[in-house]
């Protein structure tokens, strides 16, 4: 996988990222979008798929990108497929930062110092290529006005946009309302892209020991199609480091 276009995770933290602020909306579920946001990415290249409401490699070959082939190296070391739910409420230290830090790298956001109460010192990130988030941000706008189902990468980003709870980021108020109920309705139009957002909503609502029914199904009937199309194998939330207040950053 090259590395010429945006990863999902990186267009869902620049979805939430506030240019006004620095910080992003929703920091908490966010790290739980991120790790989903993985797992979309590494399925629409064909390296996982669903199987009912777990999630199995199919080809563990890396795709280059060294975040996602983390990601995919782990889910391989499981053996047996693994609960998109179990697999997203799992410990992601460091997952938000790692994001961000590439960004940074890729020039697509600026870190900012600054202080906490004037006293601790912090790190806020603002966008510096602002027509890369109005593009990301268009399709989202264009799906939902238009009501054309949009590609599964598109479908899959307003999926989890929706479970992270950036709808009233995105689309706020009263006037918003509409805009956000068809954010979630675009949940529908992506199979793995709604298991993975299911999971993330289960999560948030402590809801995990349950496997869900629909998504199941769902996640039955693309597996198929992925396993079909899948080549033969061959053979981790911006937070503050713990113990130090040194950086509390994006809060």
């Amino acid at each position: 996988m090259g590395r010429s276009r945006r990863t999902l995770p990186e267009e869902l933290l620049l979805l939430a990222l506030d240019p006004a602020t620095g910080t992003t909306a929703q920091p908490q579920s966010l790290d739980l979008g991120l790790a989903g946001a993985q797992l979309v990415e590494l399925a629409l290249a064909g390296r996982i798929a669903p199987d009912g409401d777990r999630i199995a490699v199919v080809v563990p070959r890396p795709t280059g990108d060294p975040t996602l082939d983390s990601a995919l190296e782990l889910l391989r070391r499981r053996g047996a497929p693994v609960r998109a739910v179990h697999w997203i409420g799992g410990p992601r230290l460091g997952l938000r930062q790692t994001y961000l830090s590439h960004l940074e790298r890729c020039g697509m956001v600026a870190a900012v110092p600054g202080q906490m109460c004037g006293v601790l010192p912090t790190t806020r990130y603002q966008a510096t290529d602002t027509a890369i988030s109005r593009e990301i941000r268009a399709r989202l706008d264009s799906a939902i006005r238009t009501g054309v189902p949009p590609d599964p990468r598109t479908a899959a980003l307003a999926a989890l946009a929706h479970a992270v709870g950036l709808g009233k980021h995105l689309y706020p108020g009263n006037e918003g309302r509409s805009s956000r109920s068809r954010l979630r309705d675009l949940i529908r139009h992506d199979p793995m892209g709604g298991l993975v957002a299911h999971a993330v909503m289960d999560v948030q609502n402590g809801a995990a020991a349950q496997p869900r029914r629909g998504s199941a199904s769902a996640g039955r009937q693309a597996a198929s199609g992925a396993r079909a199309a899948a080549e033969p194998a061959p053979g981790v939330p911006m937070q503050p480091h713990r113990g130090s207040m040194a950086r509390a950053v994006a809060h």
